[in-house]
């Protein structure tokens, strides 16, 4: 039999224009009240919403965060994200941040790892923990160099073939998340 977790249930606010987003985060779901979750999902001005409904998704899955990093290409509130994420949606513990400045004062003290196909270190080699962020960019972009350095010890990248130049951004987030609960799991024994 399942166990009951208590949860907290937040409404969902008015999605303001990105012109009128605060300095604080925006954000709405059901969350597990007193679990950590597995890791602080952050998209870095993600653009295509199929993919952030995907993620987020996969988020419930594996009882993660998404954050979003503005500005993204499209509405958190649009058709696309929902219909991707299905009735998951309202599970989803998730926050929209104004700027990459801000989403570091939300987590003060995490681990980043950065993800990108320039990195020299792959996912199997990077020392993942419980509630590291993983940081992906943008789908057409990746991630700017001013956040990260794709020769730091936190930068990382799945491998492929070399024909193959990225893959899908929520395979990617999967593949990674999958990795992370693997690992935590193998260590309880």
């Amino acid at each position: 039999m399942a166990e009951r977790v208590e949860t907290t249930r937040l409404e969902p606010p008015a999605v303001p224009a990105q012109s009128e987003l605060a300095s604080d985060t925006a954000a709405w779901g059901t969350a597990p009240t007193g679990t950590s979750p597995l890791a602080h999902v952050v998209l870095y001005q993600p653009e295509i919403p199929q993919n952030t409904g995907n993620i987020g998704r996969t988020c419930v899955a594996t009882n993660s965060q998404l954050w979003i990093v503005q500005p993204a290409g499209f509405r958190i509130d649009e058709k696309r994200v929902r219909r991707a994420g299905l009735d998951y949606w309202q599970h989803l513990r998730w926050a929209e941040v104004p700027s990459w400045e801000n989403l570091r004062q939300q987590l003060p003290g995490k681990r980043f790892w950065y993800f990108s196909r320039f990195a020299t270190q792959t996912i199997w080699e990077a020392d993942f923990r419980a509630g590291d962020a993983i940081v992906f960019g943008s789908e057409s972009s990746g991630l700017p160099r001013t956040i990260f350095d794709p020769t730091g010890a936190d930068a990382v990248r799945l491998p492929t073939d070399p024909r193959v130049r990225s893959l899908n951004l929520s395979n990617t987030v999967a593949v990674v998340l999958y990795e992370m609960l693997r690992r935590r799991d193998a260590a309880k024994g």
